[in-house]
């Protein structure tokens, strides 16, 4: 009888519209009015891409699970400076209004706030950061429409959809290369992400939603505008990279490259804005470079970067931070040299002897930093590159160790208690070489071995390489 209860005031509640329990958050509420079966199905004559679609996605249970996503992936604040730890607290007196003023076409987008962030490769690389509350609606709307798009995208584009990763389109790029397909097209987009062409992108949107309420939704996160040092300024092309949006209209926008080329029978693979195209010939490779950015140019309206983009063999090439070798069979995968240089660049960071971390700190970060790098790269062959990395982070290490004991007794009794004699650990204690000098020394490798090491926290590439294997 208690449970019947139960179950009556739910269904009471759900007639209502009152608030309803927020599923990931046990015992809280949010004020966001459930919709029933009816009114999802719309009201042209069921069809689920008209006048029903936004139903669904105000629907209580994708919004939750939107929620969700949100707070999981954490992320900085939007130009309201709420952060996703308030997000909760906000909905719960807001979160009907919301919903009620997206349901009646007069929300309005708050502008994304700029973040720069530095290219490895040089220049920076512009980030849009919705507020949290636009970050849910916008993972609400993608989370109804990915599946929709999923039925129309290529099987050989790879970036951002579910059941796909940059590990299968590096696969894809050997087989290819394996068949013979050994030049290469590498198309690269002059900022893609701010020069997306607003007008078709609606035009190829609405070619599938005919929902014009979503539409017009859409369209408003498009021109929200940009806040760049205190000052809004309007967005007429391009979508944010950082909103939770982005990636799926992204690819729509890009899917019309991937028709065309599977039109024209040509081997290809693409990550996001990253696409390679492989041909037999150079003579080939330069007339597919031609044709497609003029494709890109005049159809997509995008802009093709001339100075980044290359006909060239395979190997020769980056792709998603990997490239390719000759071998006894077939061809190999390796990290790119480029790759490697940023990635070590990340663990000069953490080891830089002026870094003040402590060394229990520093080993977390390194084994953060280590982890997220070889289950990214570890499908490439470089068990040589990982010893060589490794020895290399040991030295740096053991530098952090040298900087750290200071003064000559410090230094003197942490070698002894390492195990070196009384009169050789003074001598070694008084040294006058530098810091990176020392960190080489007999020594230091004698006593900081990779065994003591590891029993400290440190992790090695080799041994998180290994594992992956």
């Amino acid at each position: 009888m208690k449970d019947t209860k139960k179950c009556d005031e739910s269904r009471q509640l759900h007639c209502e519209g009152c608030l309803h329990v927020l599923r990931v958050e046990p015992g809280e509420y949010v004020g966001a009015r459930s919709i029933s079966s009816t009114s999802e199905e719309g009201r042209n004559g069921g069809n689920e891409y008209a006048s029903g679609l936004l139903e669904k996605i105000l629907h209580r249970d994708n919004m939750n699970n939107a929620y969700m996503r949100v707070k999981e992936n954490k992320g900085s604040h939007g130009v309201d400076g709420m952060s996703v730890n308030e997000l909760l607290p906000y909905l719960k007196q807001n979160g009907n209004q919301i919903r009620q003023s997206i349901l009646e076409g007069t929300y309005s987008p708050q502008p994304v706030r700029r973040v720069e962030i530095p290219k490895s490769t040089g220049g920076k690389r512009l980030l849009g950061i919705p507020t949290v509350v636009d970050r849910v609606i916008q993972q609400a709307i993608a989370q109804v429409l990915s599946p929709i798009y999923e039925k129309q995208f290529s099987e050989y584009s790879y970036g951002f959809r579910p059941g796909k990763s940059a590990k299968q389109a590096i696969l894809k790029c050997k087989e290819y290369i394996e068949a013979g397909y050994t030049w290469t097209v590498d198309i690269d987009l002059a900022k893609y992400f701010d020069t997306v062409n607003h007008s078709k992108l609606m035009r190829l949107l609405s070619a599938t939603i005919k929902d014009g309420r979503v539409l017009s939704l859409i369209g408003k996160y498009l021109k929200s505008g940009v806040m760049i040092n205190g000052v809004i300024e309007e967005t007429e092309e391009g979508c944010p990279q950082g909103g939770n949006l982005s990636p799926l209209l992204s690819n729509i926008m890009l899917n019309e490259l991937d028709i065309e080329l599977t039109k024209r029978g040509l081997k290809f693979c693409r990550y996001a804005d990253d696409a390679n195209i492989y041909v037999k010939s150079k003579k080939a490779a330069d007339r597919v470079m031609d044709s497609i950015t003029r494709f890109l140019e005049q159809e997509l309206r995008l802009k093709v970067n001339q100075e980044k983009s290359a006909v060239d063999r395979a190997w020769k090439l980056k792709f998603l931070g990997f490239s390719f070798y000759a071998k006894k069979e077939g061809m190999g995968i390796r990290v790119h040299p480029a790759s490697l240089r940023k990635f070590k660049t990340k663990l000069k960071k953490i080891t830089g002897r002026s870094n003040a971390m402590s060394m229990d700190q520093r080993a977390e970060k390194l084994r953060q930093c280590i982890v997220g790098w070889v289950n990214y790269f570890g499908m490439a062959d470089m068990k040589k590159v990982a010893q060589a990395l490794d020895e290399w982070l040991r030295r740096r290490i053991r530098m952090c160790f040298w900087k750290q004991w200071k003064k000559i007794r410090t230094k003197h009794d942490n070698l002894v208690k390492l195990g070196i004699e009384n009169h050789r650990a003074w001598g070694y204690a008084n040294t006058r070489k530098g810091y990176w000098h020392s960190a080489n020394s007999p020594i230091l490798s004698r006593t900081l071995t990779k065994e003591h090491l590891r029993k400290m926290g440190f992790i090695t590439v080799a041994e998180r390489y290994s594992l992956a294997h």
